[in-house]
């Protein structure tokens, strides 16, 4: 596995090794030792998730103000545009977002720590993500960063007006929203 840094140093995509012929390929998706190797030290994840979408959906940007979800997401069909936001006021990286695509060609995933807002933007025709999480969701500690907020300055690939939940359409910006201390 190749670890890259993105200009949020706690924020890695993960690059397997894919091995490929005519008949297909083989990678390996998770390896404890390599992520502990990656990320510097050991972290236990409790929940895997799937999600599909269609095109033009953009879900977030959500974090828990408790029980924080570290997230190891990856696109097993489809393609998206993945963004992370520092949710840390004491962090140097506070209110700085990194945006990353996800396919099913790249196979790349990205490593999300605890603290940090998530989203995606479907860019694919529809897009099925699978993601690990350090920590149970909890719903009476989900947050939602409004998907277009000023401050944070998104740069979403956007073709058209994204379709949104009524959750995600009732995100809040960073003036209004919970942060990390």
């Amino acid at each position: 596995m190749k670890a890259i840094r993105t200009e949020i140093p706690d924020l890695l995509i993960l690059e397997p090794r894919v091995f490929g012929d005519g008949r297909g390929f083989f990678l390996e998706s998770w390896n404890a030792s390599e992520f502990r190797s990656a990320i510097g030290f050991d972290v236990q994840f409790v929940q895997d998730n799937h999600s599909r979408s269609a095109r033009g959906v953009l879900r977030g940007l959500h974090y828990q103000i408790r029980q924080p979800q570290g997230k190891l997401v990856r696109v097993v069909q489809g393609h998206v545009f993945d963004v992370a936001v520092d949710m840390r006021r004491s962090s140097p990286t506070f209110k700085r977002w990194a945006g990353i695509e996800l396919s099913e060609q790249n196979h790349r995933q990205v490593w999300i720590p605890p603290g940090f807002a998530h989203g995606f933007l479907v860019l694919s025709e529809s897009a099925d993500l699978l993601y690990k999480t350090t920590d149970y969701y909890a719903p009476e500690h989900e947050r939602c960063l409004i998907w277009n907020d000023a401050e944070a300055g998104i740069d979403w690939p956007l073709q058209c007006a994204p379709a949104l939940s009524a959750k995600d359409q009732l995100g809040l910006p960073f003036n209004q929203a919970e942060v990390f201390a």
